[in-house]
């Protein structure tokens, strides 16, 4: 096969296949069934210029048969008056007409049998196309069904562009926020370690970090030591106080007992 042909093969099949993908199958059948009733008409107007020119052959042929009867009278005028030599010449013009009346009832049959055969062809041809219309809406209704269907099977599992995008989208951000996890994580760790300084100044290593927590425990530490000893100085007081009562109590009663006697 030569380089030609083989490049006039690819196109045409590159182009077939270009053509598939565009064409709609309810585009096609509708044009069909529009060419079909353009087709319709045409029989149509065969039959109704046949049925025309028959009854112009109609009236051709009912004028001949006046003038023939009309030329048969004058030949019997002529002979009875004695014109023999008259008569013979309407008759001759009869015999004229009769002729075209054959040659016009031939055409007349002709045209009645051709106006037969348009009409019961008309009636056939408007019988497929009616069929041909209901089976054409059906087609389309179960094409436009399952191009729906298809449409949210493929919305369903992702397939559609649409989908797709949205799919992609979301992987791409959820990507972006794990690598700005990753980084924020890891400028954590070194400005922790000492590696980077934070500009904030908020910052601080883990050395000062637990000394820090030292101190801070240091100093909780001698608040409650201090807290404690207030408390064991009140306490104190309290127990000095209920003693010196107790030694008056101990004494009036003394007293009493002193004097009754």
């Amino acid at each position: 096969m030569s380089v030609m042909k083989r490049m006039a093969m690819i196109f045409k099949a590159k182009a077939n296949k270009a053509v598939d993908r565009m064409e709609d199958p309810r585009e096609t059948l509708d044009y069909s069934y529009q060419r079909q009733l353009e087709l319709l008409q045409k029989v149509r107007r065969g039959v109704a210029d046949v049925a025309t020119s028959r009854k112009r052959l109609e009236l051709q042929i009912n004028q001949l048969e006046k003038q023939a009867d009309k030329l048969e009278g004058q030949g019997r005028q002529a002979l009875a008056a004695g014109r023999e030599d008259l008569a013979r010449e309407a008759l001759t013009r009869r015999s004229g007409v009769h002729q075209q009346l054959t040659d016009l009832q031939a055409q007349y049959a002709n045209l009645q049998v051709e106006e037969e055969k348009l009409t019961t062809a008309s009636q056939r041809l408007q019988a497929k196309i009616e069929s041909f219309r209901t089976k054409k809406e059906t087609i389309k209704a179960t094409y436009t069904a399952a191009e729906a269907q298809t449409r949210i099977n493929e919305a369903f599992s992702g397939v559609s562009e649409e989908m797709s995008d949205v799919g992609l989208a979301v992987q791409r951000a959820e990507d972006k926020t794990l690598q700005m996890q990753a980084r924020a994580g890891a400028i954590d760790e070194l400005i922790a370690s000492g590696v980077l300084d934070d500009a904030t100044g908020t910052g601080k290593d883990d050395i000062t970090a637990e000394l820090e927590r030292m101190s801070s425990t240091s100093e909780v530490e001698l608040e409650l030591a201090r807290m404690k000893k207030e408390l064991g100085t009140g306490e104190t007081r309290k127990e000095l106080g209920a003693g010196e009562a107790a030694d008056g109590a101990a004494g009036s009663q003394s007293a009493e007992r002193e004097e009754t006697r």
